[in-house]
């Protein structure tokens, strides 16, 4: 079984010997949820490459005091850099694919407002869904140890989008009425693989036209027609399966 792992501000400069206090909501959850004690070893990590493997010292009723036993490093951020632009779907399913997305390794997780997205963000619930969307993503990158989690952006814009297209090293929009199989598509070991999810109505042919001007490929997964909310994820698992970051 794996230790438990919880989310630091920072680990910069931790050195073993070192005692880290894990307050707030993650040393709450830590010492009333998870009810762990003095003597029992966790892992932390400030999500940015840093990570330590450690021994309760001293707990409270809202945070506990870890002593550094040994320093883990996730030195640079794994590459290819896997980005995926995912329209807003309705429901709970962004929230789906945020965390199976992060499991997957994702890097940059971006909502996109598509022409057709049920979905709308704006003002509040803008602030609230982005909230969801992250804390997703961070709880899911403790439960898969992840020591880099993955960055989720504020909503995008189609204009945005394209920008992203037009930085990435392999860009590819999925559409159900592509020709064009994932297979067929090259992969890179280093820089940016971006993948461009529609929304449940599809995506319209303005768009597909920018994306492809931009330098994207239109593909299909397969016969099949994919929720939007497990698209991403497929395709993402087909492509770093192609990489050496699953050799």
């Amino acid at each position: 079984m794996t230790l438990p792992v919880h989310l630091v501000e920072s680990l910069v400069g931790a050195r073993v010997g070192d005692l880290v206090e894990v307050g707030g909501d993650e040393g709450h959850h830590a010492v009333v949820v998870r009810r762990l004690r003095v003597g029992e070893e966790v892992v932390l990590t400030d999500g940015a490459g840093e990570g330590v493997t450690g021994t309760i010292t001293a707990t409270t009723k809202k945070s506990m005091t870890v002593r550094v036993d040994e320093v883990v490093l996730g030195d640079a951020p794994p590459e290819p850099a896997l980005t995926v632009v995912q329209a807003l779907p309705k429901g709970d399913r962004g929230e789906l694919a945020v965390e199976m997305l992060t499991e997957i390794g994702a890097a940059r997780i971006v909502p996109w407002a598509a022409t057709r997205s049920v979905a709308v963000w704006k003002g509040e619930r803008a602030v609230k869904s982005l909230a969801r969307w992250r804390a997703t993503a961070r709880e899911a990158a403790k439960q898969s140890r992840r020591l880099w989690h993955p960055e989720v952006e504020p909503m995008a814009t189609t204009d945005t989008v394209v920008a992203m297209i037009e930085a990435a090293d392999v860009a590819v929009v999925l559409h159900e009425e592509g020709t064009l199989p994932l297979g067929a598509v090259p992969v890179v070991d280093e820089g940016i693989i971006l993948i461009v999810v529609g929304p449940e109505g599809g995506l319209t042919e303005d768009e597909i036209t920018l994306f492809e001007k931009a330098g994207a490929t239109t593909i299909r997964l397969g016969d099949e027609v994919l929720r939007t909310s497990t698209a991403g994820v497929a395709a993402a698992a087909a492509l770093l399966a192609r990489t050496h970051r699953w050799a």
